[in-house]
């Protein structure tokens, strides 16, 4: 089983002064599962821990230009960073990303043999 695993630092987008400012996103792939597609697991910001699952292709696309599939956005904020939004009953959740740490995952994905 090829399983790639990788936690990135996520700035929560708001204008809550509730909110945390910095969370731990994991970042998971598994090439047995899907082999296209990778799972966001978001915090608990609204209820509960999320997961979500998006292709692989809306990752890679949204990194260098605006991307959306159902429920998921993505697209690139200045030269280093890129936007994830995610749309569910409970609201909208938006969060900045390196992009360089999502780059970094999507390599390890495709270095697993299953690409």
């Amino acid at each position: 089983m090829s399983v790639v695993e990788q936690y990135a630092r996520a700035h929560i987008v708001t204008d809550s002064v509730e909110s945390e400012d910095t969370v731990r996103v994991l970042l998971r792939y598994d090439s047995e599962a899907d082999p296209r597609s990778v799972h966001v697991n978001l915090p608990g910001i609204h209820e509960g821990t999320q997961d979500w699952q998006i292709s692989r292709d809306l990752m890679e696309r949204g990194l260098r230009t605006p991307a959306s599939s159902g429920a998921v956005s993505m697209w690139p904020c200045g030269r280093v960073q890129a936007i994830m939004e995610f749309h569910s009953a409970e609201g909208v959740e938006v969060m900045q990303f390196d992009a360089k740490t999502l780059i970094r995952f999507l390599r390890r994905t495709y270095m697993t043999g299953n690409a």
